[in-house]
């Protein structure tokens, strides 16, 4: 959340500070010193050198050190969430809140300089910022083990791998807003990050594999509960579903549509849904003939390469041939 955090700042501001503060937080700093001693997080520092930041703590217990930040910090909050606003999400928040800081901005006064806004202020001070020309790539890393029904936990939360890595190691990056696991470098499993505590988030296609030897998990298994495939794909699978042994066909299905995408594999079901034959014979039939390579086209032959005597079909002339050989008698 950190370097997220400054990752928007320094986007919305249009470059980096100098210096800047910090209030001792256990996400920056690691042990405090005497004086103005710190030793600070590893990770942050990087963060600091990329944008070129010199991070500064503050004393313990001097709160003027922090020009005043709490207050304006309490203003702010009083004058947008009075009364609290809703939103649908997070980004939706985000983007609202971006809107009414740069309308206070130009609608407020300076605190020191009651000529002008802040606005116009804000303006002036960018050009002693230090340009950005890339964000940080900041995430927070742990090493992991993947349970046999393969998930990993990460801040209170479970989040499915591939099933394949089930039971072995692998490593978390957690960003602001994404759950990469990673197992030698390939990327085994991508969620949006969930907030609270106790969720545990599926993506049903890392249980592929477990549904090719056991597709009657297709039925109840808690990853394939509202799976969301698109219509035709959803239709055929209730069409199958119904009748015995309609499980394993569908898996099939599902293994064509990982191996040659959701677009071709729901053409072809809504062909045969509109053929009405629901067999899953007659999808794989029809993805094979969408894959067929286009008809070439014929080649034309220039005049001066045509025949002006075509060959004639004539077998007799073997048998002149084996007239012609000799053969040796003992």
């Amino acid at each position: 959340m950190v370097f997220d955090a400054h990752n928007r700042a320094f986007f919305f501001y249009g470059g980096a500070c100098h210096r800047g503060i910090y209030d001792n937080m256990s996400t920056a700093v690691t042990k405090v010193l005497e004086g103005k001693a710190r030793i600070f997080n590893r990770r942050f520092l990087q963060m600091c050198s990329h944008y070129l930041v010199e991070p500064v703590a503050c004393t313990p217990g001097s709160g003027w050190e922090k020009g005043q930040v709490e207050k304006q910090v309490k203003n702010i909050r009083e004058w947008l969430f009075t009364p609290r606003p809703r939103f649908k999400d997070i980004e939706e928040l985000n983007v609202w809140l971006e809107e009414q800081c740069i309308a206070i901005g130009k609608k407020r006064k300076h605190p020191d300089d009651k000529e002008r806004t802040i606005w116009e202020l804000f303006q002036k001070e960018k050009e002693a910022l230090i340009p950005v020309r890339f964000i940080f790539d900041g995430y927070a890393e742990r090493e992991c083990r993947v349970s046999s029904t393969g998930l990993v936990n990460y801040d209170r939360n479970h989040y499915s791998a591939s099933n394949k890595v089930a039971g072995q190691s692998a490593t978390v990056l957690a960003t602001a807003d994404l759950i990469q696991i990673v197992k030698n470098g390939e990327v085994v499993g991508e969620h949006i990050r969930q907030f609270g505590r106790g969720k545990t988030i599926y993506d049903p296609w890392h249980y592929l594999g477990i549904l090719e030897r056991k597709p009657g998990a297709l039925r109840d298994g808690a990853p394939f509960k509202d799976w969301d495939l698109p219509s035709g794909m959803k239709q055929i699978q209730r069409r199958l579903l119904s009748r015995p042994g309609g499980d394993r066909e569908f898996v099939e299905i599902l293994i064509a549509a990982r191996d040659h995408g959701l677009e071709i594999t729901d053409g072809a079901c809504r062909t045969a849904l509109s053929d009405k034959t629901i067999r899953s014979e007659v999808v794989l039939n029809l993805i094979t003939r969408k894959l067929d390579p286009p008809p070439i086209d014929p080649v034309h032959t220039p005049e001066r390469l045509n025949l002006s005597e075509e060959p004639l079909a004539d077998c007799g002339r073997y048998d002149s041939l084996r007239e012609e050989v000799w053969h040796a008698t003992s």
